[in-house]
């Protein structure tokens, strides 16, 4: 069922594009003004703006290639650690004594 999902919105993508002049074609866009397509060549800037933006708050960004979602994995680290933290809860600082001596003091041994 999910591959006849993605196997439609391919075909869709591509007639929305093909549907316009030749000229007017970008190769990127939305299908019902809803799922992101891009079928331009990729590049390493647009891969790791997609997959990993700490720039970025969304969790889901366009794809690089082809139909629908990537996953900032950026986002999905900060948030995993986020949802950790507060199921676990975060530890309580250990507290730490230094020991001072004063001078001429002797232990008591």
């Amino acid at each position: 069922m999910a591959r006849l999902a993605v196997v439609g919105l391919l075909v869709a993508a591509v007639a929305t594009e093909l549907s316009k002049p030749e000229e007017e074609r970008t190769w990127q866009g939305k299908v019902w003004g809803v799922v992101p397509y891009d079928f331009r060549p990729p590049t390493w800037e647009r891969i790791r703006l997609a997959y990993w933006n700490p720039d970025s708050d969304r969790l889901f960004s366009d794809r690089v290639f082809g139909v629908g979602w990537a996953v900032n994995l950026y986002q999905a680290k900060r948030l995993l650690a986020s949802a950790f933290d507060r199921l676990l809860g975060v530890p309580p600082p250990i507290p730490i004594r230094r020991a001072s001596r004063e001078p001429g003091r002797k232990d008591r041994d």
